[in-house]
């Protein structure tokens, strides 16, 4: 029985087996699951490999359009960089009127370094008598010089000594001062730098603080990130960045600042495709010219290159370690770390850069405490980079689109002019003094000027002031005021008598008596003398001298008006269309330029050369673009001119200008007042051997300022001549022109012998071999005996 109940109830468990496997229920529904669930797997599987697929694709494509992106503008030309401005390149001669201060006025300028021994390039030192110079490598249109050292010794004011290397030599020259930047529309500017030549104490700071990795990592560095990300959660705000160079570089090239994880991916997957791309140095040198480094106003400032320039004044190589720290602190928070207005937070940061170095031996001990006690340093805001100059810079592209228009949009030019940096800033200077006091002297506001000065030798400008205040973008009274000239138009009407040298000379006498004439319009014109009064008979010299109407529109209309036209064309002015009696006293219309190129020639002894500022264009690889050398032609007599011109010293001596006189009574110079009706507009235009300078002073308005030219422009030629040191005139003679004795009365030449006579320069070919006395008035032998 147990038995069979044993085995009676074996078939009940394989019965309930057997009854669980063939319910037909339950198998038909698992059945229909499986059946149902593997389409679905499938179906999701296929669509996340196929959704993989294409973003994965996606991401490619993207990065081909990235790369594309990425080598046009790596391989192309990167940056559009300004036009470079440089002035004329310092000539230094033996017997050259550099003066000893000038000299050193323009080593501060170019940033040379005052030390005690000269060591290396762009350094100096001086005594009283010698200057002493290790001038940097120049270029100056087809001149090259490399680094050499020169020894400049001096007697009075004139170089006597120059050696070069230890040996004497003619001339040398100093690199011409970088004076403005002509910039893209972009709003950037930089210099850009080489990375062989970047200081390697630059290159060691700057991998240590912001990317230490940067030669091992392949663009992004996780271990920076993860860094990075641990510190700002220990401090609980963002101390510390995780990008890598590449990365900044990415956002400075390629990318806007907005704060967002889609520009972030797109920063780091561009940052891989450079360094998948190009190599490490490469990129780095991108990065050296590309990082942002400040705001000079309205531009910013971009690469160490330009960096060095505009808080230091100098070259990056020339830059000691504290300096070249600055730099790498500030890379963090250009505006944050500004060295003027936060120089606390430059100095600790500074600081901080300096500890690294020491810490990580690119420092020695005593290396760093001299650099970490030095200030932080910088130039004056004021002075920062170069100072604009708008008025220069409307001429330059005015004169460069006439040159070559083909240039004008030129990427990285390189232009050479002829202006000199230390005449500009005296011009500047003078104007900023001037103007404030003669308002408050006189009583008067809202004046303004305009000064054009230019090489007396060559035709090149010098220097140009637009406005009373030279940064200001506006007006360039320089080059576009027309205002009447007044009485600057003179020496033209006597130039033209004085070519004829067989009727005229200096001596001749002119009729200063009422005049009346009719004009076209049936008026009736009265010239008078300012003084209102008439003189009789006067010389032609002393009409000149004293300034004086009447006789000069006697001796205009006896010559010609189309001869004084002609005469203003030939020392290349344009005349106006119509030259009428009233023009003979300056209602003429002029700029201070075209006054310039007057007056320009006049210095010359009649030899016309068109004012010019640039003297070369190259490309941005030194390529020689264009080049401007107008040649001199002798267009007005030049006896005729130097009689002239000794008439227009003696205006500085006891003529209008003769208070200029007696401020420097140990210079011979030469110039001429002009003051239009009712004394709306002050003129002077004078020269040394050095210069040619035109002033204007009045008001935009056209109001009555009442300044003559000698209260007035005067005034502020005399401010400038004192701060730019005066050049004296040699006035010598050139052959066929000696001092003659004239009859003072009739004007006729004379012997020595004779009484009341006048001696003055004259062009003996025009006058008589017999010069006997007039009647009556030969001298007795006790007065040639003992002159009285």
């Amino acid at each position: 029985m147990t038995k069979k109940a044993e085995k009676g109830s074996q078939p009940k468990k394989r019965s309930a087996k057997t009854s669980r496997k063939r319910s037909p229920s339950k198998r038909g529904k698992s059945s229909a699951a499986v059946k149902k669930a593997r389409p679905i797997k499938r179906y999701l599987l296929s669509t996340l490999f196929k959704l993989s697929l294409v973003m994965v694709v996606a991401i490619a494509g993207y990065g081909v359009y990235l790369d594309s992106q990425i080598k046009t503008k790596f391989e192309g030309e990167r940056w559009e960089l300004p036009a470079q401005i440089y002035a004329r390149p310092l000539r230094l001669a033996a017997g050259a009127p550099v003066s000893h201060g000038e000299l050193l006025q323009e080593l501060e300028l170019l940033g040379y370094r005052r030390v005690a021994k000269v060591v290396t390039p762009g350094e100096y030192a001086a005594s009283e008598y010698a200057v002493q110079i290790y001038a940097r490598p120049m270029r100056d249109g087809h001149r090259t010089d490399p680094a050499r050292r020169l020894m400049v010794r001096y007697t009075g004011k004139r170089i006597s000594v120059l050696e070069q290397n230890g040996q004497a030599v003619n001339q040398a020259y100093l690199e011409p001062y970088l004076i403005d930047r002509m910039q893209s529309g972009l709003g950037e500017d930089r210099v850009l730098v080489d990375l062989e030549r970047v200081p390697q104490m630059l290159i060691e700071a700057l991998l240590l603080v912001e990317d230490r990795d940067f030669y091992h990592h392949y663009g992004v560095s996780p271990v920076s990130i993860a860094r990075a990300l641990v510190a700002n959660i220990k401090a609980g705000r963002t101390v510390q960045g995780g990008s890598t160079l590449t990365q900044q570089l990415v956002k400075n090239f390629f990318l806007t600042r907005e704060r967002s994880i889609i520009r972030k991916l797109r920063e780091a997957y561009m940052a891989l495709i450079i360094d998948a791309r190009y190599g490490k140095d490469e990129i780095l040198e991108a990065y050296l010219n590309e990082i942002y480094l400040g705001q000079n106003y309205a531009t910013a400032v971009h690469g160490f290159g330009l960096a060095s320039q505009f808080y230091f004044g100098r070259p990056l190589a020339e830059l000691n370690v504290a300096q070249l720290a600055s730099l790498v602190a500030m890379i963090k928070g250009p505006s944050y770390y500004d060295p003027w207005r936060h120089p606390e937070r430059l100095l600790e940061r500074r600081d901080l850069v300096l500890r690294l170095l020491l810490e990580h031996d690119f420092l020695e001990t005593e290396e760093y405490k001299l650099a970490v006690n030095q200030p932080t340093k910088v130039l004056p805001r004021s002075e920062a980079a170069m100072a604009k100059k708008p008025a220069l810079t409307t001429l330059l592209r005015r004169e460069l689109s006439q040159l070559a228009p083909q240039l004008v949009a030129k990427n990285g030019l390189k232009i050479y002019t002829t202006l000199d940096p230390l005449a500009q800033k005296a011009a500047e200077k003078a104007a900023v003094a001037t103007l404030p006091t003669l308002e408050k002297r006189h009583n008067i506001s809202k004046l303004q000027t305009a000064i054009v000065v230019t090489d007396a030798a060559t035709g090149g400008v010098r220097a140009l002031v637009g406005d009373r205040r030279p940064g200001y973008a506006g007006f360039n009274r320089a080059m576009d005021a027309r205002r009447p000239i007044g009485s600057l138009i003179k020496p033209v009407v006597y130039l033209a008598a004085l070519t004829d040298s067989k009727k005229y000379s200096l001596a001749t006498v002119l009729a200063d008596r009422p005049v009346s004439m009719v004009n076209q319009q049936g008026k009736r014109w009265q010239p008078q003398n300012y003084d209102h009064k008439f003189r009789g008979n006067v010389s032609l010299m002393d009409a000149l001298v004293m300034s004086l109407n009447v006789p000069t529109v006697n001796l205009g209309m006896s010559l010609g008006l189309d001869k004084v036209s002609l005469q203003m064309e030939n020392l290349g002015v344009e005349s106006p269309q119509r030259f009428y009696p009233s023009s003979l006293l300056g209602s003429v219309s002029m700029t201070p330029l075209e006054v310039a190129q007057l007056y320009s020639s006049l210095s010359a002894e009649g030899s016309y050369q068109p004012l010019h500022l640039i003297r070369s264009v190259l490309s941005s690889d030194d390529e020689v673009l264009a080049e401007l050398s107008p040649g001199r032609i002798q267009r007005a007599d030049r006896k005729a001119t130097y009689l002239l011109n000794y008439a227009l010293h003696d205006v500085t001596v006891r003529g209008t200008a003769k208070s200029l006189g007696k401020r420097f009574p140990s210079y011979a110079l030469a110039g001429k007042t002009g003051t239009s009706n009712d004394n709306r507009d002050s003129w002077y235009a004078g020269f040394d051997a050095r210069d040619v300078v035109t002033v204007w002073i009045g008001r935009d308005d056209n109001a009555v300022i009442g300044l003559t030219g000698s209260s007035g422009a005067l005034n502020l030629y005399a401010d400038y001549l004192k701060r730019r040191s005066a050049v004296s005139l040699e006035m010598t003679p050139p052959a066929g022109v000696q001092l003659t004795y004239f009859d003072t009365a009739s004007g006729t030449a004379v012997g020595e012998h004779c009484e009341d006579v006048t001696q003055v320069p004259a062009i003996t070919s025009a006058l008589p071999s017999n010069r006997g006395c007039q009647p009556n008035k030969e001298k007795s032998w006790w007065t040639r005996m003992f002159g009285r």
